[in-house]
C-alpha cells in the first residue's frame, strides 16, 4: 500500500476535541520555513473542551491571547509556560467553541535520539516558537500528513497533567498517547481504555 502523503483538510480539525486528539496520534507533523523542513510523527496530545473546561485557557472567554482559540479549526495555538517554553495546541471545533488539542509528545523519523517528549521539548527540538501562532496548520507551511487511525487497543488514555488547579477538571481522561510508545512523556497511571470512556 503507497504510503499517504497529502495533508489534513480543515474539516478533520472541525470536529470535537477529544475526537481529533485521538486521531492525531500516528500522524505526522509537518514544518516548513526559513529553517527547513521538520517532520515528527504526533504520538501524545491532549484535548481541551472549551469555557466550560477549568483546565482550558478559554475557560475566561476571548481575550487577546485566546482569540485564537475561538476562531476557525485547523490554525495553531502557541504560548509560552514559564516565560520559556513554547507549546503547540491546534484549534479544534466550529468557530466559537474555543476548544484546541495540545501536541505533548512526538517522535523524529529522522533524528530518533531527538527528545520530542513533552510539549515543551517537542516545540524546542522542532523549532516552534511564536511566529506559528495563529498560523494556518493546513498549509505547506504546517500541515499534518494523514494515515490511519490506530485501532482502539493501541490508545492510551489518562487524566491531564500540570492542571492540579482544575479540580474535577483535572481529572477528566482527556490524554490521549500510543500506547507503550517510549516517546510518550511520563506520568501515566491506570490502564490502556478504549476511546469511547472519555469523557
Amino acid at each position: 500500500m503507497p504510503e499517504q502523503t497529502h495533508w489534513l483538510p480543515r474539516a478533520f480539525f472541525a470536529r470535537d476535541a477529544r475526537l481529533v486528539a485521538q486521531e492525531l496520534l500516528g500522524k505526522t507533523l509537518v514544518l516548513n520555513d526559513e529553517r527547513g523542513q521538520r517532520q515528527a510523527v504526533i504520538v501524545e496530545t491532549e484535548a481541551y473542551l472549551g469555557p466550560q473546561d477549568q483546565a482550558a485557557h478559554s475557560r475566561r472567554g476571548i481575550t487577546a491571547r485566546t482569540r485564537i482559540m475561538f476562531g476557525p479549526a485547523g490554525y495553531a495555538y502557541v504560548y509560552l509556560i514559564y516565560g520559556m517554553h513554547h507549546c503547540l495546541n491546534l484549534v479544534s471545533g466550529i468557530e466559537g467553541d474555543g476548544t484546541a488539542v495540545l501536541l505533548r509528545a512526538a517522535s523524529s523519523p529522522v533524528d530518533t535520539s531527538a527528545s520530542l517528549s513533552g510539549p515543551g521539548r517537542l516545540c524546542k527540538g522542532l523549532n516552534i516558537d511564536k511566529q506559528y501562532n495563529g498560523m494556518d496548520a493546513c498549509t505547506a507551511a504546517l500541515h499534518v500528513l494523514d494515515a490511519p487511525p490506530l485501532p482502539p487497543s493501541q490508545i492510551r488514555i489518562g487524566a491531564r497533567v500540570g492542571v492540579e488547579y482544575a479540580g474535577d477538571w483535572a481529572q477528566a481522561p482527556l490524554r490521549y498517547a500510543i500506547a507503550g510508545h517510549p516517546a510518550a512523556s511520563a506520568g501515566w497511571g491506570g490502564k490502556t481504555r478504549r476511546p469511547s470512556q472519555a469523557a
